[in-house]
């Protein structure tokens, strides 16, 4: 059923011949990776405005000078990401340049930071896009946590159909937004020239106010930043793209961010002209959207593309998590599982392994974005620091072309990037400690996993200097442990005599009546009289500890003799999978705790017809 099941939600396997199909256009990649970059202008000014209110109404004409500065800054980070897709185009991002510049310490800072920041990537997406939601229709707003989760368990199934599968559903809820936000930004800039709307800001631009201070301005800057998360996507995805790669990813980055500029810059303008302000029942985008469209059918069509993107924004998350998971495992940083890729071709234990993390993480932070966002932030902003200046130190050693231009870019990008990451943690601690833990914990698993991989390489690599040594054993004795007589029990006696000239079987009883624990151990002499027969009883219902003392005693008596020891568990496989429920798993549980021993385990199948 599971089988049925899994083709019907994923599909049928792809070929590794089909790889190139998944493939991606730059239409389709923008779609693919863009949607969290560009959903940010749902929250971007609304994070602004929410933090220069706290200062007065007069203080939102900050809003345009603050949305310039960010403008800069993306500016200065598209400018470093081109660069990178270029001189590393193989993927990796910002981890793969901070590896290579600075080491092997601050690249997992740089990939554990975005490992982080991929799950909360899916967490501040998803519940974005149900505040859209619940704007549109607030009676929903009591089931708001349900509906995150549902996206994301949706988003997963999408992803885990393959690459071009999840471009081709993201096309439409990304275009769709990319139309409708066109439309508002130029209707409501056309209405604002021809005289229709009239000036609504409580402030014009560079009145002086009683709260003014720079703490005011670096909170709001540092809010307003947010709009920049995703950016990175593209250079982590550069192995998606069609031939050339480098060309493709660098061209759809660049698209990306002039959209992204437009958006933003649009926005944070129509807000401020229109002196919206922060209202916990409808977003500073819903409020221009009413401004522009009225409260006819556009405005609702607007706050179901705005509500789609946010909610699809998370599959930027979806694109890029697995691919850097990828490189962290081929560089035995994390568990080997995430370089398999599934049936359509994607590293799906990647797309699960997001999913579940970012579940968690609604359910901890009770499916607020404000609670969310600057933690976001911080793991944005630290890896843009790292690969910016490595970027530097990259230019230094290379001094090819016009090297000291591109170094210009890089430090300007890495300065804005630091400062910011000094504010978040100066102005934000309660929301951003986190990090801290984090941080230290990915790190010593990082190197954890490392040590493990290097240890068991160490074991098991052959070197041409060193001869194998080679066992010679003068025999081998077989182990069977038996519950009762039954086919079972007799065909692994059989297969048990074909692979060792001394066969023991072993029954732990621990039932009350010992004369049916001694008529079972007749009847078996009787059915198997060359085999050896022991009853080990125990007043502890449990057959693991008593099953290991005498595999011990047995394995110790072996190694002396030089005899092999195999450990035979008999075990029935039901015909269909759903009855393994209704019987006890003891087969399963000897097999973990002997996998503790030197010694070979064997399962004897016995497969039932019904």
């Amino acid at each position: 059923m599971w089988r049925y099941l899994k083709r019907f939600l994923i599909g049928k396997p792809l070929k590794m011949l089909e790889e190139g199909s998944q493939h991606l256009s730059r239409g389709k990649a923008l779609a693919l990776l863009s949607s969290d970059a560009l959903s940010s202008v749902a929250y971007g000014t609304e994070q602004i405005t929410t933090a220069l209110i706290a200062a007065g109404a007069m203080a939102l004409w900050l809003q345009i000078p603050i949305a310039i500065l960010v403008l800069v800054l993306l500016g200065a980070i598209t400018l470093s990401y081109q660069q990178i897709i270029h001189e590393y185009p193989s993927g990796g991002g910002a981890y793969l340049v901070t590896s290579r510049n600075w080491g092997q310490k601050p690249g997992l800072v740089a990939g554990g930071s975005l490992l982080v920041d991929y799950m909360l990537t899916v967490a501040v997406s998803v519940t974005a896009g149900t505040a859209a939601i619940t704007s549109a229709i607030p009676w929903l707003g009591h089931y708001s946590i349900a509906i995150a989760i549902l996206l994301v368990l949706l988003l997963m199934a999408v992803n885990l159909r393959g690459v071009r599968e999840s471009a081709g559903f993201l096309t439409l809820p990304v275009y769709a937004f990319i139309v409708m936000m066109v439309i508002m930004i130029i209707v409501g800039l056309y209405n604002i020239m021809t005289g229709q709307v009239e000036y609504q800001a409580p402030a014009a631009v560079g009145t002086s106010f009683s709260g003014l201070s720079l703490v005011l301005i670096l909170r709001a800057f540092s809010s307003g930043s947010s709009s920049l998360t995703g950016v990175e996507a593209i250079s982590n995805a550069v192995p998606n793209f069609k031939e050339p790669k480098a060309h493709n990813a660098a061209s759809t980055l660049v698209i990306m961010s002039i959209i992204l500029a437009f958006f933003f810059g649009g926005v944070t303008f129509l807000s401020y002209w229109y002196g919206i302000r922060p209202d916990s029942d409808l977003t500073v985008l819903a409020q221009i959207g009413q401004k522009v469209f009225g409260h006819g059918a556009f405005f609702y069509i607007f706050q179901i593309s705005t509500a789609l993107i946010l909610a699809v924004a998370a599959n930027t998350g979806f694109s890029a998590f697995p691919q850097l998971a990828y490189n962290l495992a081929k560089d035995k940083f994390m568990p080997h599982i995430y370089m398999d890729k599934g049936d359509r071709l994607g590293y799906s234990n990647g797309i699960v392994s997001l999913a579940l993390g970012s579940i968690v993480l609604i359910l901890i932070f009770g499916g607020s974005t404000e609670a969310l966002i600057p933690l976001y932030a911080v793991g944005v902003f630290v890896p843009f620091t790292l690969s910016q200046s490595g970027m530097i130190i990259h230019w230094w050693r290379e001094r090819d072309g016009f090297w000291v231009g591109k170094a210009i870019i890089n430090f300007i990008g890495a300065a804005i990037s630091a400062s910011l990451v000094v504010i978040l943690f100066s102005l934000h601690f309660s929301n951003v400690w986190p990090y801290l833990i984090i941080m230290p914990i990915l790190l010593y698993m990082f190197m954890s996993i490392r040590g493990h991989y290097r240890k068991i390489g160490k074991q098991l690599r052959v070197l041409s200097k060193e001869p194998i040594k080679r066992q010679h054993y003068e025999g081998s004795e077989v182990v069977i442990l038996v519950s009762n007589l039954t086919r079972v029990t007799a065909e692994a006696v059989d297969y048990a005599k074909s692979i060792g000239d001394n066969v023991m079987a072993l029954h732990v009883s621990f039932d009350s009546n010992p004369e049916r624990e001694y008529r079972l151990g007749v009847e078996f002499k009787r059915e198997f009289p060359d085999v050896r027969y022991v009853d080990v009883h125990t007043s502890y219902r449990s057959i693991t500890v008593p099953a290991l003392r005498f595999v011990d005693e047995i394995s110790k008596g072996a190694k002396e003799r030089n005899r092999s020891l195999t450990v035979l568990i008999p075990q029935f496989i039901p015909h269909s999978s759903w009855q393994n429920a209704l019987h006890n798993q003891n087969s399963l549980r000897l097999r973990t705790a002997l996998a503790k021993r030197d010694v070979t385990i064997s399962t004897y199948y016995f497969h039932l017809s019904e």
